[in-house]
């Protein structure tokens, strides 16, 4: 660092005596001034400014699929936008008085080049152009990233956090196309704390100013572990979101009648009704539903004693255009007994298309002596009776259930051990897609072997997409048929998830099913007893599943 520093100020120095004889010698103190100099000229440079004028003119035209940014500036307007402003006044001369009183200039000598590396000199001369990339874009274009970014992520809290860059972003997140699905959680405290009055009143505050000034277009809300102010919520957005379609409120606490007033008040638009673990007033909602039931079209709430009223007023009328019907049931609780009348609920809700009844047990009510028979569910695509303990559901159950349902796409009877494959054959859906089989809980499933799942693939093999078996036993004779009727299917790409696990399958009768099954991403082999070592896995993708022909070839 010596050797550097005294090599320049002799460099200085020798620049300063080549301007004539009867210049002064410098003194120390100037040559100091001088080796200082650049350095303070640096730190003083003015910075650059944007020239506002010079920004390019376009249009933003919107397709299906993308946005058309097309400029209408001419060739003379295609310059760079940044512009240094011009220096006042002209270059300062120094001067210097020599002994004779007289004046004498010294020119300033350019400061020789510093030599960098070309990565520090790649980004110094990209800084100016990139570093304000954001504030250039077309609003428009700026929305749709953001969009994108919601479809993934959800509005809250990104929007709330982007809004704080600069002014263009903030116009961009107030955009209430991006508003129309927003769902909060936790709310500035950690799950299980106390909220302060304080912080009460800042949640209340932050909750208005959002349905006031963003919430124009809110269409699917969602509240997720709020244990105080769900009234309040659900009060303000009922009332400044008059598009609202969907409501979700998911394990909260202290939702009372006035919520469901509220909603009867203000949402005429709402539609979907989620309190899947959430504590409320059931008078409340009784309430609403006997004045309001009409419009709702998709309801989800948990099993327990105090709401199996509700269960009952769905089955007496209350919502006549249901379409979705969901209870479940938390898996911590040891109650999950459903009685219900079946035929009741099936005139009760003529237009259902999916009906789900996780971990729940249903039991069959009977019917009133002289009651009209019911036309079942000729809309039903969907029906889940999935549990994971004991089933009550047997092959007479589950055809007074489905009798009417010829449309019936999606079959979930998982831990359903007393379902039979005689009791599925006789079901009138004849295009079944997904069928979920499986006994996962060794506890509850039966030790005899059972029989006729090839007549089961025989009637579905032209339509299923996704079959779950596992851990029924079948015999190896009748996997191997019903694997057969798989191969010989006239649409050979139509499965794509198989689940063979835990049951007797053998090489020989996979075989076929996979080198017919060209479409095949899943195959799931493990615990397979009668298969080699080695190949009793989980095989994801065609790659992986073709990898396997080969060895069991």
């Amino acid at each position: 660092m010596m050797a550097s520093t005294e090599g320049s100020v002799e460099d200085a120095g020798a620049s300063v005596s080549t301007q004539g004889d009867d210049a002064p010698k410098p003194t120390k103190a100037s040559l100091k001034r001088k080796i200082t100099e650049p350095k303070t000229q640096k730190a003083k440079k003015k910075k650059t400014c944007m020239d506002r004028a010079a920004w390019p003119r376009y249009t933003v035209h919107e397709g299906e699929d993308m946005l058309l940014v097309i400029s209408s500036s001419t060739s003379q307007d295609n310059r760079s936008i940044w512009t240094h402003k011009k220096k006042k006044g002209g270059k300062k001369k120094n001067t210097n008085k020599g002994k004779g009183g007289k004046q004498t200039t010294v020119k300033k000598e350019k400061r020789k080049p510093v030599i960098r590396t070309p990565a520090i000199e790649t980004k110094e001369e990209a800084t100016p152009n990139d570093h304000r990339w954001g504030q250039r874009l077309p609003e428009e274009v700026l929305v749709n990233i953001f969009k994108m970014v919601v479809i993934q992520d959800g509005a809250v809290p990104f929007l709330c956090r982007v809004a704080r860059v600069c002014r263009l972003w903030n116009s961009a997140a107030a955009a209430p196309v991006l508003w129309r699905k927003v769902s909060v959680g936790h709310c500035w405290i950690a799950p299980g704390n106390s909220q302060l009055p304080k912080t009460q009143s800042r949640i209340k505050d932050t909750l208005d100013w959002l349905a006031q000034k963003r919430f124009s277009q809110l269409r699917d809300f969602s509240l997720h572990h709020w244990t105080k102010n769900v009234d309040h919520a659900v009060d303000v957005v009922s009332q400044f979101c008059p598009h609202l379609s969907a409501l979700t409120l998911s394990y909260c606490t202290g939702l009372t009648g006035a919520a469901f007033q509220s909603l009867g008040l203000h949402s005429g638009s709402l539609q979907s009704l989620n309190l899947q673990h959430t504590e409320f007033q059931v008078e409340g909602l009784l309430t609403y539903l006997e004045s309001h039931g009409a419009q709702i079209r998709q309801i989800w709430f948990t099993h327990g004693l105090k709401y199996d009223r509700l269960f009952a007023a769905i089955s007496r009328g209350c919502c006549p255009d249901l379409e979705l019907l969901e209870v479940n049931k938390k898996l911590d609780t040891k109650d999950g007994e459903l009685t219900f009348c079946v035929q009741a609920l099936q005139r009760a809700c003529p237009k259902l298309k999916t009906f789900r009844m996780l971990n729940v047990h249903p039991l069959q009510k009977s019917m009133r002596n002289g009651a009209e028979l019911s036309p079942g569910f000729p809309l039903l695509e969907e029906l889940c009776i999935a549990t994971a303990s004991y089933s009550y559901m047997t092959d007479k159950y589950l055809g007074d259930i489905l009798f009417g349902s010829p449309r019936l796409r999606v079959l979930d009877l998982r831990g359903c051990s007393r379902v039979t494959s005689a009791g599925l054959v006789a079901l009138p859906c004849l295009e079944l897609e997904c069928l979920f089989w499986g006994q996962y809980f060794s506890s509850h499933v039966g030790i005899s072997q059972k029989e006729g799942l090839h007549a089961v693939m025989q009637k579905w093999s032209h339509t299923l997409r996704q079959l779950d078996v596992a851990n029924q036993l079948f015999s190896e004779e009748d996997l191997e048929v019903a694997m057969c009727h798989l191969a010989r299917a006239n649409d050979a790409d139509t499965l794509r998830s198989l689940n063979l696990s835990g049951t007797r399958i053998t090489p020989a009768a996979l075989r076929p099913v996979i080198g017919q099954m060209t479409a095949l991403d899943y195959l799931n082999l493990s615990a397979c007893r009668y298969l080699p070592r080695g190949l009793k896995r989980i095989y994801r993708g065609q790659e992986d599943i073709r990898q396997l022909l080969d060895k069991l070839e």
